[in-house]
């Protein structure tokens, strides 16, 4: 694979090259710019060049307090400095149960929040999916069967890499089984207020309920589909789904991986389209760039597993803990997403704009949360999946001085819209207008 190479930066190009020596291409996933970070604050990148980027991403729904924070780090510093271990293994330290006693806190207090009693930490998304649904299985053992929403992504090992994609895809653990999700009900943002039909989504449950004689034992779904291409639901589909597994008695998990902290317009995304789910997965940005991730669920199933089932090697450590602890201090006073909200309308209405474009075909995204999808299409002899990979670098290279980073189109033709949730109403407005002069100069 040609390693990309951009006019005006011999450093970076220098350094793409040899990481492509260093590193297998597996390392990463495919961006057109392959951009080289020299160093971020708040809601920009800068190149070895000295080029700015406007941080469309935030590393991958990661950053959600923005790069490098300067309280953030002071009261991460604050929580360490009592000399704490940074790998506790098998032990327990204070910092880890103050880690705990703040998280549940915080999610107990959250509507739909009140059944999650414990917790159960993870070193990345992709394991702490696998652990909620190894207890799911162990806890409605002897069935064996789980119910995942189509074109899901939830993750690469293990059980979260088994209910990623659908039921095309080789090697499909057989204990798996696919169902619709409302992709056609929510394809633009101009389709949010369109009354919405469930009767073929419960036929679909109840076909699958009989089908597998009562066997399943948990539904996993994401609130918006993620990697699938943002597809963000209406609220009617995830309440059928919990009600499904109420009145079946099926482990009803949500995936809030990237959801978590802010993307959609509470807290949680359970506050957001009012659910109580029995098991929350939570990650990426719960520590702000720290690896860690958490399930928080109903004690009753995470009791189900015993000593050492659900283990590891990193989970719980302490320099993790305090990077919570700091992340859930900077929520505290719910000031941060009222600022996003109004960041978040001024994002909004300047991507709508780019439909103006005859090579943008939808935009979908959460209402007053801060994640969009831009999604492409076929046009001038070129396909959507070209137009998507163009956009990406056109943006990165920008006006020489000032670019957008973005990741590589989702689905192959769906562009991710992700600031921090930090940015400013003056740095939204400033980040789209540059963004749509960049495409319409490119495109004439």
């Amino acid at each position: 694979m040609a390693v990309p190479r951009h006019p005006g930066e011999d450093q970076s190009n220098s350094l793409r090259e040899e990481l492509a020596r260093q590193e297998p291409a597996s390392q990463r996933t495919f961006t057109p710019s392959l951009a080289v970070i020299e160093r971020s604050a708040g809601v920009f990148h800068w190149t070895p060049e000295g080029r700015r980027l406007f941080d469309f991403t935030s590393g991958v729904l990661v950053a959600n307090l923005g790069h490098n924070p300067p309280d953030w780090w002071e009261r991460w510093r604050r929580y360490l400095s009592s000399g704490a271990p940074l790998t506790a293994y098998n032990a327990a330290t204070p910092v880890e149960v103050a880690a705990n006693r703040g998280l549940l806190d915080l999610v107990r207090s959250r509507p739909g929040g009140q059944r999650l009693e414990q917790v159960l930490w993870a070193a990345s998304g992709s394991e702490a999916i696998h652990k909620a649904l190894a207890a799911a299985l162990a806890f409605r053992r002897p069935r064996d069967t789980i119910l995942a929403t189509r074109h899901g992504f939830h993750g690469k090992k293990g059980l979260a890499n088994a209910v990623t994609g659908c039921e095309s895809d080789p090697d499909r653990d057989p204990r798996v089984q696919f169902i619709s999700f409302p992709m056609a009900e929510c394809r633009d943002l101009s389709q949010r207020n369109e009354p919405f039909d469930s009767t073929q989504y419960r036929r679909e449950l109840e076909s699958a309920w009989s089908r597998h004689r009562g066997q399943i034992a948990a539904l996993i779904t994401e609130p918006y589909l993620g990697g699938g291409g943002s597809f963000h639901p209406p609220a009617a589909y995830l309440r059928l789904l919990q009600d499904f597994c109420r009145e079946h008695e099926i482990v009803f998990i949500l995936d809030e991986v990237q959801s978590n902290f802010g993307r959609t317009e509470k807290l949680f995304a359970f506050e957001t389209y009012g659910l109580e789910p029995d098991l929350v997965v939570l990650g990426k940005s719960l520590a702000n760039g720290v690896p860690v991730a958490a399930v928080v669920g109903r004690r009753d199933i995470l009791a189900s597993q015993s000593y050492g089932e659900a283990s590891d090697t990193w989970s719980a450590n302490p320099l993790s803990g305090a990077a919570v602890r700091a992340t859930l201090d900077a929520y505290a006073d719910g000031g941060l997403l009222e600022r996003r909200t109004m960041a978040s309308e001024i994002v909004e209405r300047g991507l709508v704009r780019l439909k103006e474009l005859p090579s943008v075909a939808a935009v979908r995204g959460e209402r007053h949360g801060m994640v969009w999808g831009v999604e492409t299409c076929d046009y001038d002899g070129r396909s959507a999946s070209d137009w998507a990979n163009a956009i990406v670098e056109w943006c990165y290279r920008g006006d020489g001085t000032t670019g957008i980073h973005l990741l590589g189109p989702l689905a192959q033709r769906v562009i991710r819209i992700a600031p921090p949730l930090v940015l400013t109403q003056e740095q939204a407005a400033d980040a789209l207008e540059h963004m749509k002069r960049i495409m319409e100069e490119r495109m004439n």
